[in-house]
């Protein structure tokens, strides 16, 4: 099998069998998708083989596109949980250890133990930028360690738990991106009610993009290394963005 069947394999295991490698294999070489499949044990050897520049390089190649096809410049940055295990298994497991992996969900008013994507997408919901951080790790400090290649002039939406005010004029003047965040009710800088509305409408779009890329969660990640449980969850934002 070359490195493009293999990769082809698990971006079909993410999209259709919740990540699981070994069923996608299987419906590969079953249905003569793959000329010449390998073994359960030589996949996983050549899949975690393959460099991480590889996978950079499918990401990037996507964002560009995505890029070119957003002419409103406008972008949505949030993030979404990704649970290693339930809270009562804390104790046993075994991917990640420490209490940076314990993370809370706002909106749901409970406490999750993993990862958490944090995302930026064009205004119609195609992913550009992403970052993996520990559950724990606030959505304005993940943020600042994206890239934020974005074109000049460009406008990114984001919600209260982004709030920096030095931030977003270090963004304004450098890269030329205007950072919009909602105000909360104590803030400094008030927003102007039609832009607040604006910032509300355009951000529901990211609420979309986040609970198809959930659909393709299996009920668990199942994965014996942190790294495959992070290959697991580029898989399956990038099998969305495909």
């Amino acid at each position: 099998m070359s490195t493009a069947e293999i990769m082809t394999v698990v971006l079909v295991a993410a999209e259709w069998f919740g990540g699981c490698f070994e069923q996608a294999r299987l419906f590969m070489s079953e249905h003569g998708y793959v000329q010449h499949p390998l073994s359960k044990s030589r996949f996983n050897r050549r899949l975690h083989a393959i460099p991480e520049w590889v996978w950079r390089m499918l990401s990037c190649a996507l964002s560009e596109a995505y890029k070119q096809m957003n002419p409103s410049q406008e972008y949505i940055v949030d993030s979404i949980p990704v649970p290693v295990c339930d809270n009562i298994r804390i104790s046993r497991s075994h991917l990640y250890r420490g209490e940076s992996y314990r993370g809370k969900i706002a909106s749901k008013h409970r406490y999750f133990y993993g990862l958490r994507i944090h995302l930026v997408v064009t205004a119609t919901g195609q992913p550009v930028e992403f970052e993996l951080a520990p559950g724990s790790v606030a959505d304005i400090t993940a943020f600042k360690s994206l890239d934020l290649d974005l074109p000049p002039e460009s406008i990114v939406y984001a919600d209260k738990a982004y709030t920096d005010y030095l931030w977003e004029d270090l963004l304004k003047e450098a890269p030329e991106i205007d950072l919009v965040t909602l105000r909360k009710s104590n803030a400094k800088r008030v927003m102007d009610g039609c832009i607040a509305y604006i910032c509300q409408h355009t951000r529901k779009r990211i609420e979309t993009t986040f609970s198809q890329i959930a659909a393709r969660f299996a009920r668990f990640i199942r994965a014996v290394t942190p790294r495959c449980f992070e290959l697991k969850c580029f898989l399956f934002v990038w099998s969305y963005a495909i």
